[in-house]
Parts: C-alpha cells; structure tokens; sequence
C-alpha cells in the first residue's frame, strides 16, 4: 500500500559512509535461528579460552558486528557508537559548540582557512592563517582534521585554550576561547554576469529550506532572471529536508520522491504541498560525481518533470534511505531500510562494495577548495526512462546530466609542476595559501582584482623558498592554474567566503556552461529547448570532450 505524504520524521538519506571491519567466518548448511546463535556463543567461547592470543571478549563481540555488517554488502548500513550518532545528529542539524572557523591541515598544521562571522573564533580575534600549534597544552602537530574537530568541538560555554602561531608575529599567541553554538550556513549566493542568480546548497539539514528561500529571494528581488542551483559536493542528509526543498520549485500535487521498502510503514509517495515558489524563472542544476542522496533527489525529480535543465557529471549513486534504530549503551545503527525512485520510475543506486567505492571517490573527488582536477568516465550502461515531457532520461549509476560537462582540468605541465611540488614538500595551494595571507596583510586591493606577473613572480619564489624541486620553465607553463590558486586564495584570504566563492564561479567551466545556458532562455520551456540544441551539436549524449578539459 502506497501512502502519501509531503513530509516524514526520523529517516535518514545519510552522508556517503563506507563500512568498515573484519571478516565473518562462513557458515554452510541450513540451520534455524536458534542453532545458529548457540554456534555463534560456541565460537565465541572457543575462541576466548583457546585463541593463540588473549581477546577480550567486548572485541570478539564488536568483531562479530562489524564481520555481519561487512556480509551486507551495503556500505550505508552501519554500527554507530555514541560519538558517531552524536556527528551524526550535527551534521543534520548543522549546529554544534565550538570555535566558529573551517580549518584544514597546511603544512603538517591545523590552520584556519576561514573565520565565520558572529562566533567565538570572530570574537577572540582568530584570523584566516593562523596555526593552532597547541590545544590544552598538547602540540597539535601532525593532528589530522578529524582529530582537531572532535578535540575543538565541545559543549556550549565550555573554554578552550589554544595557542596560534600568526604571520607577521614573532611569539606565540595564547587564546582562550569559550565555546557557543555554531550554524552552519547551508546556502549561500550571489548574482553572477548581471543577472544570473547562483547559490551553493553545502547539505540537506533541517535549514537548508528556510536558508534556501532567503537566499534565492534575495537573488530575484536583485535581478535574477535565470538560477543556479549548485549541488556539486554535496552529500546529502535529511530526507524531509530533501522533499521540502525539491518542493520549491514544483507545482503542488506532482510526485518529489518514492520510497519502497519491506516495512509497510515506509512505502511512501511524497508529492510537492505548494506551489512552484519561481515558477517562471529558469534553473540549471549543477551536479558532481559527490553529489549524493538528497541532492539527487532534487537533481532527479526536476529533471523528470522537465523543470530544470541538469549540467555537469554523473552524481554518486545513492539511492537508499538509511533509518537511525537506538541499541542499549548509547549505540544506534543506521539501517537501509527503503530505495527511493524518481518521478519516472527511476533508481540510481549504484551496485559497489567498498573497495570499488573507495576508488570512485577518490576518482570523483573534487576538493572543498574547488581546485581542478581530472575528469570522472561517464557510465556507458544507462537504462533508458521518459520524463514528464517524453525526454530520454537515463538511470542506473547516479543522475546522468542532461548536458555532460567535466570540471577544468590540469594540463600534462601544471600536474607535473603539483606533483614535483608537492613530492619536495612543497604542496603549491599551501605555499599560496600562506603567500595570500602575507600578501593580504601587507597590500590594498579590490576585490575584482587581476593578478599580476609581480603576483606571479612573489608565488614562484616562495615556492622556491618552501623546497619547491620546479624548473621554472615548467611554473611558466602552468600560469593557467597559479593564476587560479592566486586568485583563489587571495579572495579568501582577503574578502572571505562569498568573494571566494564568486571568484571561482568565473573560473569554473561547468558554471560557465550553465550561465550561457540561461543567457539564451527566458523561460523553463526555452532553457529546455537550449540544451537540447546545445545537446544535439555535441552528440547524442550532450557531452563535452573530455580531452577539452572543459572551457578553460
């Protein structure tokens, strides 16, 4: 039986998770229920009394779970102790207590890279570059991001003391920062080109909605006549979240998402409860080989109804939902209890174990930094479907895109001059990094800045300076990506997030391609019409080149 509703509570369209663990001894032969759990306790008796080495027992347990979860073939089922459900609950929520600052690992050091406004962190006076080199006295060198999150984070009110290292300043600099609440901004935007509306959807938590509509109210109410709805990295999170923001741009009554499960209670039709908030403005869609879960919900469900032209590369693939069921000691486990459909019948899960999905991520990736990289292979095998509107869709494998365009990529030169680099220790976007930030310092410029072969000339020095083992004939032919690190890096080291942002929108081939796209259109119907002509002059699957490297 199909139930209708326009929202659910409590099940999860989790983050891209990979299980992990040891390995589940076969067992041949049809035995029920209860013999099988008395050889499991015999096994587990046997080898906590007989095993060469001692176990405790506690292991042998978390053993058998991880080997039985592992079995499942199914990387979004997962065991989750109290600190996993407590990340878990962040990352949909998009509070937490802590410092207020992004960082990342530069040069064996945690370093802010970004400071949010009205935190702790702005408050205190923590500025973008800065090294925390000790935390409560322990040295934080070699600390991974992981480790610097769980030691940062903490409960509202709560100090830390950390010591920083600044540019420009001799000593060392104590600070002792109390802890607040930290929302995570999940949609920012701008206008780009005049009048085309951009913004950047980070995750799906019980927010994204409301920051969604400000933001692109915003946009319209400044001129924008087309939209760029940019889902590229993001992996997802709340299902109703997922729903309400696919909602947004569909009339009241059509179908969002459909989920099939075993469990009666979770066979659901969701269909959108409003009406197309933009219903004249055109959309194109952005998506990546990261954009997972709730974002292909969205990409999907408007791609079906013919509602936004889809640009960029085929999405993850993931297309299950996850329910959070507590266990006894503060555990949970997250459980794949349903498969969600498109509009037209599609699913997009893509069949993986966790060695092949390892290797598709580390193919797809895309830093945060945005920085390019080589391009994803296309799938080859794709089931065909008919959107509302009787267009060739495609499923199986991720959302295949409308109009197939691969991210800037790195010529033969510029990944020889990263890779001689960064194997002298000398990583190019941290040796920019810190060269923005003493730039900034020292220097007044705009934000619509260009760079300049003085700019140029300081980067390849301070490579040189950082070990840098690069001809310079080389660094010459790569300019293509120093310019881009330079600008990058500048902007926000400068200006912040947004400018940061911008910058790299006008020097990010897929956008690119999505703002010529709304540059012809003035409706839905026309951008439909667009892409299909843009479509037909590239081949039947509307794909770029990949050797182009994108528009670059």
């Amino acid at each position: 039986m199909k139930v209708q509703r326009s929202w659910m509570t409590g099940v999860l369209v989790g983050a891209i998770a990979l299980a992990t663990g040891g390995w589940l001894i076969n067992q041949s032969g049809a035995t029920s229920g209860g013999e099988s759990r008395r050889l499991l306790d015999e096994i587990h008796r046997l080898i906590s009394a007989r095993f060469v080495d001692e176990i405790p027992p506690e292991e042998l347990y978390q053993m058998a779970i991880d080997g039985m979860l592992e079995k499942l073939g199914d990387p979004y089922t997962t065991f989750l102790e109290p600190r996993d459900s407590e990340d878990l609950r962040l990352t949909t929520t998009g509070n937490y207590g802590g410092l207020g600052v992004r960082i990342d690992v530069k040069d064996d050091w945690i370093t802010v890279v970004q400071v949010l406004p009205n935190s702790p962190a702005v408050r205190e006076g923590l500025e973008v570059g800065d090294r925390i080199i000790e935390v409560e006295g322990e040295s934080a060198e070699g600390w991974s991001v992981d480790k610097a999150v769980d030691t940062l984070r903490g409960e509202k009110g709560a100090p830390v003391n950390i010591t920083i290292a600044r540019v420009g300043v001799d000593r060392p600099l104590a600070i002792r920062i109390v802890r607040d609440v930290i929302q995570v901004a999940q949609a920012q935007g701008f206008v780009l080109d005049g009048d085309i509306g951009y913004v950047t959807l980070r995750g799906f938590s019980r927010e994204a909605k409301e920051e969604l509509v400000a933001t692109l109210d915003r946009l319209v109410e400044e001129g924008a006549g087309g939209l760029i709805l940019d889902l590229r990295r993001n992996p997802g999170g709340l299902l109703p979240a997922g729903i309400d923001v696919t909602d947004l741009f569909l009339d009241r009554g059509k179908p969002v998402v459909e989920t099939r499960s075993r469990l009666d209670e979770q066979n659901y039709l969701f269909r959108a409860s409003s009406e197309d908030r933009y219903a004249d403005v055109p959309i194109v869609v952005v998506v990546d080989g990261l954009s997972a879960s709730a974002s292909e919900i969205v990409a999907g469900a408007l791609q079906d109804h013919d509602r936004a032209v889809v640009v960029g590369t085929t999405t993850f693939g993931k297309g299950s939902v996850q329910t959070l069921y507590g266990l006894s000691g503060n555990n949970s486990m997250k459980v794949t209890t349903a498969r969600w459909y498109t509009p037209a019948g599609r699913s997009i899960t893509k069949d993986f174990d966790r060695e092949s999905a390892l290797r598709d991520l580390a193919a797809s990736a895309v830093a945060v930094s945005g920085e390019p990289v080589a391009a994803r292979s296309e799938p080859e095998d794709r089931e065909e479907y008919t959107t509302m509107g009787g267009r060739t869709v495609y499923g199986g494998g991720g959302i295949t895109p409308d109009l197939i365009v691969y991210r800037d990529t790195l010529s033969t030169e510029e990944q020889e001059l990263r890779r001689l680099a960064t194997r002298s220790g000398a990583i190019p976007r941290n040796v920019v990094f810190r060269w923005a930030v003493e730039y900034s310092n020292q220097h007044d410029f705009n934000e619509g800045f260009s760079v300049t072969q003085a700019m140029r000339e300081e980067v390849w020095a301070a490579l040189v300076d950082a070990g840098a083992e690069v001809e310079r004939e080389l660094f010459d032919q790569s300019l293509t990506y120093v310019d881009w690190l330079i600008a990058d890096e500048l902007a926000g080291a400068e200006f912040g997030e947004v400018p940061q942002l911008r910058s790299r929108a006008v020097r990010d081939a897929q956008i690119q391609v999505a703002i010529d796209l709304l540059r012809e259109a003035d409706s839905p119907d026309a951008l439909l019409t667009v892409a299909a002509q843009v479509a037909e002059e590239r081949g039947a699957d509307g794909a770029q080149s990949e050797e182009s490297g994108g528009d670059r």
